[in-house]
């Protein structure tokens, strides 16, 4: 069972390619997601391939890029004790041009509703306006 911590979702005018440049370019992450102090991938972006993120506060975590439509939408997971923390990425072109970025932050496993307790407040706050700050970076350099 899946276990929704939060959604953002965000609109522009640049091009989908833009964003998903953004996102495959680990080692900028912390250049939008102010609570991330570094992330790095080791080898290509492509399914399968592993990085390191380490948060402002917390560990390090290694994640896996689980699934991966090129330009069009990723999926990273970390896993926890007994859970995994699941981020999903998706781009899509809208009927009048614009395109729509969505990220969804869940969890699952046996314990993710403990995991949901100590993780979903700071999610909770970061998400939209992380989001937002992609989206202005992104545009910023159109």
């Amino acid at each position: 069972m899946d276990i929704t911590i939060v959604s953002a979702h965000a609109t522009s005018v640049a091009p989908p390619a833009s964003f998903f440049d953004r996102w495959a370019d680990v080692a900028t992450w912390s250049q939008w997601d102010r609570d991330i102090a570094w992330a790095r991938l080791e080898g290509p972006f492509a399914k399968g391939s592993t990085g390191i993120i380490k948060p402002k506060k917390g560990p390090t975590t290694k994640f896996v890029i689980e699934r991966l439509d090129p330009g069009r939408s990723f999926v990273d997971v970390s896993r926890l004790a007994g859970a995994r923390l699941t981020f999903s990425h998706l781009i899509t072109v809208e009927t009048d041009g614009r395109c729509a970025i969505d990220v969804t932050i869940s969890l699952s496993g046996a314990l993710a509703p403990i995991w949901k307790l100590l993780l979903a407040k700071g999610f909770t706050a970061t998400a939209q306006i992380t989001l937002d700050r992609l989206v202005e970076i992104v545009e910023a350099a159109q």
